[in-house]
């Protein structure tokens, strides 16, 4: 005879599919709990390994080797796959809403959602910057990117703000990509990259010796490096920082600090005063207490 199925005792939903729940799922799959039924809520079926983007856009790894196929995952570990985007929760009733598909329930819930490029807070970057999240939307435009500086007539001007280590990183990336590309397409020139900090220095959160190698670094690359430089307006043609001045662009890339994304707050969950979920030690929300 057929053993009667394990009854379902605990749903646990994942919402999001970071590096999180990633192992989460292989977790499952190589040691699945009896009684638990695991849900994969996820806006992009192949997420992107964020320490590969900077290999990725340098030409380095093809999109499978820097992606991560979640159905597959998630079939691994079992788990039912929704793949449609979070818009809001109600905690008392322990439900989830969504941008397309009806409610659904859980027990436990666990949030990897990432964050959003914090362009809001000046004027135009909305319109007129790519942000370098979310990633997914990253790469589908910097193709976009690739294919322009490639019809180009003249030099492309590309811009990047935010000099910390994914703005220095990216800079890079993106020149070494385009000066091969350009190479192989017999073009003799090149395009002037320009970035952006509005610290004195490039990567002002590390030591002092590798602000010294990357500023040296950029400087041997030909980067024109702006410091003291906050952008405050992105205009159509480029950026105007906090000394007044004008910056002509082609394209501009944003990568400054990031921002939480609203559904959480306005869904009732404490959150900090930048819109980040409040959590204890344990990474469990504030707002929440579960039963153990």
């Amino acid at each position: 005879m057929r053993a009667a199925p394990t009854p379902v005792l605990k749903d646990l939903v994942l919402v999001g599919g970071g590096h999180s729940h990633v192992f989460v799922l292989k977790g499952f799959g190589m040691q699945p709990l009896p009684g638990v039924r695991l849900t994969l809520v996820c806006r992009d079926i192949h997420t992107p390994y964020s320490g590969m983007l900077p290999g990725l856009i340098a030409g380095h790894y093809t999109h499978d080797e820097a992606h991560i196929d979640l159905q597959k995952l998630a079939r691994f570990a079992g788990a039912r796959l929704l793949h449609d985007e979070v818009v809001g929760l109600d905690p008392e009733a322990r439900t989830l809403e969504f941008r397309e598909r009806p409610p659904v329930g859980y027990d436990v819930l666990s949030i990897d959602i990432g964050s959003s490029p914090a362009k809001n807070e000046v004027p135009g970057a909305d319109r007129f910057a790519t942000a370098v999240k979310p990633i997914s939307t990253l790469v589908k435009k910097w193709e976009d990117v690739v294919s322009r500086v490639l019809a180009a007539k003249g030099a492309v001007r590309i811009g990047v703000v935010g000099a910390g280590a994914a703005g220095t990183e990216m800079t890079l990336a993106m020149q070494f990509r385009l000066r091969n590309l350009l190479r192989e397409a017999g073009h003799s020139g090149e395009p002037e990259f320009h970035l952006f900090s509005s610290a004195p220095d490039v990567l002002p959160t590390h030591n002092a010796g590798v602000r010294r190698r990357f500023a040296r670094i950029l400087a041997e690359r030909g980067v024109h490096v702006h410091v003291s430089s906050r952008v405050v307006e992105v205009l159509p043609a480029g950026v105007r920082d906090d000394q007044g001045r004008a910056h002509l662009l082609d394209e501009i890339l944003w990568t400054t600090q990031a921002a939480a994304q609203p559904w959480p707050g306005e869904s009732g969950l404490a959150v900090t005063e930048r819109g980040f979920i409040k959590v204890h030690d344990t990474l469990e929300s504030i707002s929440v207490s579960y039963t153990h």
